[in-house]
């Protein structure tokens, strides 16, 4: 099917983003999720291409959903857009050899082919300006992929950021974005620097810290540091979008089912030293409990043992009340997947595994009454705001970047419904301290969001 190719007629706040990369050789756009940002860093690199001729080729970073489809579906959706010329670096080391000897405006990659890029050009880095689609996939400073980009950055002349959730786990994330921008100019030349300078120990023993906490006032001195370069721009402030309404629907085990969940609860917890606990074993421990409230866990050998089924029957109570409404279930472990698929068998409905571009299609065009998805295959660049407008949580994440991508895959532009988010949450369980602590990030993450909102105020004005 062609894609329609349209006329582009930005709104001031998309203008003033143009031009702020235009103007910025580093920039960082926290752009809400469904604002097109994709259109507009492409309008700003076709403008500094091809009427200021200061850019040669640009190289975007995705996550690999995206990088398959969605710079290239937009190249071709807009009129002034369609004579760039798109590449995508991806599949084996010999396709995207390939795809790299392709005489193109822009090579798209996603985020796990950064070190082979390095690796393969080295000195003869041929990216002038790079994109990074989702910049916090760039926020931890130890991964490989960050060292990497690193090394790299002198021999790029320009770089863009973007992504809504800048710091989904606090500020702390903010760093290695930032050095990528700047080189370390704004918030110290090291992640030692910047913990020294905004941040204190918090959870320690006598001879480690385990975790940092910010000083008071350090979030508006980081925020009034990068301000020059970073914008933020909301949703809510900028585009008339339906409510996002919350429903959380508790879950009552029942009598077996909350003896067995005690029990494993209790045995999980003393297989750990409370005073010796890091965040990789708190992840595994958060990881078990939340299998356990979806009613099932893996064994040693990965065998899948079932616990209870209560939170199934939540469920298939929340979809027979919804009398027909189609909706978007997120699972998160894949024996949730297989149990969900059971229950559901019986009611008639029409259920589909989200695998890609077709499931998508159906979803939009009203042939799927359920579409089952795991939330981090499909929180990026998916539009599915016109199949409907129920999402339903049945397995929880602790990850509020998680949480707001997959989320803003039904509350975006085109969607005519308030948005119903409906969370099934096990009273007494795990999931109770999962929906806090996503939602208290969220309040975080706003904070962040709010702070950087100065910069935009004539843009807000000329609307």
């Amino acid at each position: 099917m062609a894609t329609e190719c349209k006329e582009f007629h930005p709104y001031p706040y998309q203008r003033f983003c143009i031009q702020h990369i235009i103007d910025h050789p580093v920039a960082g756009l926290f752009v809400d999720m469904g604002m097109g940002k994709t259109v507009m860093t492409l309008t700003a690199f076709n403008y500094l291409k091809y009427y200021a001729w200061q850019i040669q080729r640009c190289l975007v970073i995705a996550p690999k959903k995206v990088a398959e489809a969605t710079w290239r579906t937009e190249i071709s959706g807009w009129q002034h857009l369609r004579h760039l010329r798109c590449s995508e670096v991806l599949g084996t080391a010999t396709q995207r050899r390939a795809a790299m000897a392709v005489d193109a405006d822009v090579y798209v990659t996603n985020r796990d082919n950064v070190q082979w890029l390095v690796k393969e050009y080295g000195k003869a880095w041929p990216f002038d300006m790079v994109v990074l689609d989702e910049s916090s996939s760039f926020k931890n400073h130890q991964a490989k992929r960050f060292k990497a980009l690193r090394a790299m950055r002198p021999k790029i002349k320009r770089i863009v950021e973007l992504t809504g959730t800048p710091s989904p786990h606090g500020l702390m994330d903010l760093w290695a974005q930032v050095y990528l921008l700047d080189g370390g100019q704004r918030l110290g030349r090291t992640i030692s620097v910047y913990r020294d300078m905004y941040f204190e120990p918090d959870k320690r023993s006598r001879s480690q810290i385990f975790t940092y906490k910010a000083r008071r006032g350090a979030a508006d001195a980081i925020y009034a540091a990068i301000s020059d370069i970073c914008i933020s721009l909301s949703s809510d402030d900028y585009l008339t979008l339906p409510d996002r309404i919350y429903d959380e629907i508790p879950v009552k085990l029942d009598g077996p089912a909350a003896a067995a969940y005690k029990r494993l609860e209790r045995d999980a917890l003393l297989q750990v030293d409370e005073s010796t606990i890091t965040a990789g074993t708190a992840g595994v421990l958060a990881g078990k409990l939340l299998q356990l409230c979806n009613g099932a866990v893996y064994d040693e050998e990965g065998k899948v043992i079932p616990v209870h089924d209560c939170k199934l029957a939540a469920l298939v109570e929340l979809i027979e009340g919804l009398h027909g409404q189609h909706a978007l279930l997120f699972y998160w472990f894949q024996h949730d997947l297989a149990r969900i698929l059971a229950a559901l068998d019986p009611l008639g409905l029409r259920v589909r595994v989200y695998s890609g571009p077709d499931d998508e299609r159906a979803w939009n065009a009203g042939e799927v009454d359920i579409l089952l998805a795991h939330p981090v295959s499909c929180c990026y660049g998916l539009n599915l705001q016109h199949g409907g407008h129920h999402i339903i949580w049945f397995g929880l994440t602790y990850s509020a970047e998680v949480y707001l991508q997959a989320n803003k895959r039904l509350h975006r532009q085109g969607q005519t419904h308030p948005v119903i988010i409906h969370s099934l949450v096990v009273q007494g369980g795990q999931d109770e301290d999962a929906i806090a602590t996503v939602m208290g990030r969220v309040t975080e993450q706003n904070h962040l969001l709010e702070s950087l909102k100065a910069k935009i105020i004539t843009a807000k004005e000329a609307v």
